[in-house]
């Protein structure tokens, strides 16, 4: 690989523009100061350079290309998986274009005032996806999880308040398919996230991180409507023929 103390910050958000929150988090102007090099970047912030290229270095070699075969998965396994890939990333990335766009309407929205409907789209559908994602945490995934144990060894596990584990899932289901058409309005009023003629650096980069934002969105709800959830009731149906959890209440 090039190394960094060569290129500008500007020619790896242009790049891969995954590097934009990075400088973001550090306070590093990729946009308007974007033809410094990293050394320069961090010697204005006194920032240590050598750990900004290595984490510029992560971010270049990792891959977001995904083979693995989560069916295979114990269901505990893919539960952690879904907390520290995609709840993760949307918290993360959340912050990060909430600072974006509303930088944008600020310069922008003057030219561009569909910029001022994409915020108003994207904050409601982050602020339902972090309530929804709470839901999951606290009391969707910890039953599942405990059916998981209750598999493996020999103790039962009582009813949980909601009856059968189908009465969440379904509501899961249900918010998954409103962020999903919340976030296709989003593409549409982007024109699938291409940016104007006019567009700065920050404005290319937001965009694209709205289309990776979207992307993610696709996986993470395609790993628990169509794997995590059918196994979860399959699971719950197992247990109770065992004898290892009371018959759930429909």
């Amino acid at each position: 690989m090039e190394t960094t103390n060569k290129k500008t910050i500007g020619d790896y958000v242009a790049n891969d523009f995954r590097t934009a929150a990075l400088f973001s988090k550090y306070g590093i102007d990729f946009c308007c100061k974007g033809n410094r090099t990293v050394a320069e970047a961090c010697e204005k912030k006194a920032l240590d350079a050598n750990q900004l290229e290595k984490e510029i270095k992560a971010i270049l070699n990792s891959s977001t290309d995904q083979t693995t075969d989560f069916k295979s998965w114990p269901l505990d396994e893919l539960i952690d998986y879904i907390l520290k890939t995609h709840h993760t990333y949307v918290a993360e990335k959340s912050k990060v274009l909430y600072l974006f766009l509303d930088k944008l309407c600020k310069v922008h929205g003057s030219r561009h005032p569909e910029l001022l409907e994409i915020y108003k789209f994207f904050s409601g559908g982050a602020g339902e996806l972090a309530n929804h994602m709470k839901k999951e945490e606290l009391i969707l995934f910890p039953f599942i999880v405990n059916m998981v144990d209750a598999q493996k060894t020999n103790h039962p596990i009582p009813t949980a308040h909601f009856g059968t584990v189908a009465h969440p899932i379904a509501m899961m289901q249900d918010e998954h398919s409103i962020e999903g058409e919340r976030f296709a309005k989003i593409a549409e009023m982007t024109h699938n996230y291409t940016p104007p003629t006019d567009a700065c650096e920050t404005y290319k980069v937001t965009f694209a991180m709205l289309k990776e934002f979207e992307s993610d969105l696709h996986k993470h709800i395609h790993l628990e409507n169509n794997i995590l959830f059918p196994a979860a009731q399959d699971l719950e149906i197992q247990l109770i023929r065992l004898g290892k959890l009371a018959h759930a209440q429909i």
